[in-house]
């Protein structure tokens, strides 16, 4: 059987790191892409993983990539940006479309370049790195930016997922949580509710094996949403509609 190959983006530290471990430690055949060659190429020697400078936010350094690559049978969209903190007013509208060239644009950008590959091959699986900032409560010092990319790559991952699933590619959007990284610490203290750096390696994990293909679409936190409780409750998602970011009046 042809090794699985996985393509983890803003994989050179953080979140898209720690991911790409836990994969290569499952069998995967990894791919660590980011924008600075220096991180990707420390962070593939560690774990016997292959390093690709990209920048998901260029459509012709994403072509590139992913011809270069060939085959993937797993795509974890987890390059991103932040908007800063800076107010409405003092936001420069080429930073604020910035965030959504690579938060939102980025992602579409991949999928367009595997999802072709995963229909021929009879399937594949994508998961989408979204963010609690897509529907969470804000401070009035953040960005415009960087909450809506992330309610539109959610959105984008349901819609996705609705049209792939019958073709054997299953779309998945994952909240990490609050996770201490090199974007998250500098906005907040000690104190704050900061999540475990395992939870999302350990989701991204399980989603990757198939089992939890019937969840695709939905949105699943990767601190306080248990996947295999889920899975064992799926007539009750389906019927009432759970795990979707949407208005609901009772």
């Amino acid at each position: 059987m042809a090794d699985r190959v996985a393509f983890v983006t803003g994989g050179g530290r953080g979140i898209g790191a720690s991911v790409a471990r836990v994969l290569v430690e499952d069998g995967w055949s990894v791919v660590v892409a980011a924008r600075t060659r220096s991180e990707v190429d420390r962070v593939a020697g560690e774990i016997g993983a292959r390093a690709l400078e990209l920048d998901v936010a260029s459509p012709a350094s994403v072509a590139a990539a992913f011809a270069e690559v060939g085959r993937v049978d797993l795509l974890v969209n987890n390059a991103g940006v932040g908007g800063g903190r800076s107010g409405f007013l003092d936001e420069d509208p080429d930073d604020w479309w910035r965030v959504f060239e690579v938060n939102v644009r980025g992602p579409f950008l991949c999928c367009r370049a595997v999802v072709p590959g995963m229909i021929e091959r009879g399937g594949g699986r994508i998961v989408n790195v979204a963010s609690g900032a897509a529907y969470l409560p804000m401070s009035g010092a953040s960005s415009t930016a960087y909450g809506p990319s992330k309610a539109a790559l959610h959105r984008f991952s349901e819609l996705l997922a609705l049209q792939l699933a019958p073709r054997g590619v299953f779309v998945f959007s994952i909240s990490p949580g609050l996770v201490r990284t090199a974007m998250t610490e500098d906005s907040f203290g000690d104190d704050a509710p900061w999540t475990p750096p395992e939870c999302a390696p350990t989701l991204v994990r399980k989603l990757a094996s198939g089992r939890y293909d019937a969840l695709a679409g939905r949105y699943l936190h990767a601190e306080h949403d248990d996947v295999d409780d889920l899975i064992g409750r799926l007539d009750e998602l389906l019927e009432r509609d759970l795990n979707a970011i949407r208005l609901r009046r009772e």
